[in-house]
């Protein structure tokens, strides 16, 4: 049975696996900004209807300080992807910019290990090691 994190995680996946093909074809003609633009757009006006339904608007100024920050700079760091993420995909294969893209499970598993203090098994950190390269065999074929 999985974990209610373990489904909302593989649904990610799934969702993320979609995002790739369907942003291939979308990114066609258009440069990948607008097209980011876009994107993000229609985030937002997703987001503020889900907040709204499920009611759970908090006002972003209540936060502490530090959940601010934290929040703005994932934000940043989330665009920041996402312009190279459409730009990769209007020049290259969404086959082989995908894979170089889910590098960043190793990003996350090292800046968690380093920064959060988090631990890995050595099972963990083989999956870690195998994902990485399964990533770059199918990258640099």
């Amino acid at each position: 049975m999985l974990s209610d994190w373990q489904v909302y995680a593989l649904g990610s996946a799934i969702f993320a696996g979609l995002t790739a093909v369907f942003a291939k074809v979308g990114v066609t003609g258009l440069p990948s900004n607008t097209a980011t633009l876009i994107r993000t757009i229609v985030i937002i006006m997703f987001l503020i209807v889900l907040v709204a339904v499920r009611r759970e608007w908090v006002n972003p100024f209540s936060l502490s300080t530090k959940s601010f920050v934290f929040l703005v700079l994932s934000a940043l760091a989330t665009g920041l992807s996402w312009i190279c993420y459409f730009r990769a995909l209007q020049i290259g294969q969404a086959s082989l910019v995908t894979p170089i893209d889910k590098l960043s499970l190793l990003f996350a598993v090292l800046l968690s290990v380093l920064f959060l203090g988090e631990r890995l098994s050595l099972y963990q950190w083989g999956g870690v090691v195998l994902m990485s390269l399964g990533a770059l065999l199918v990258a640099f074929k």
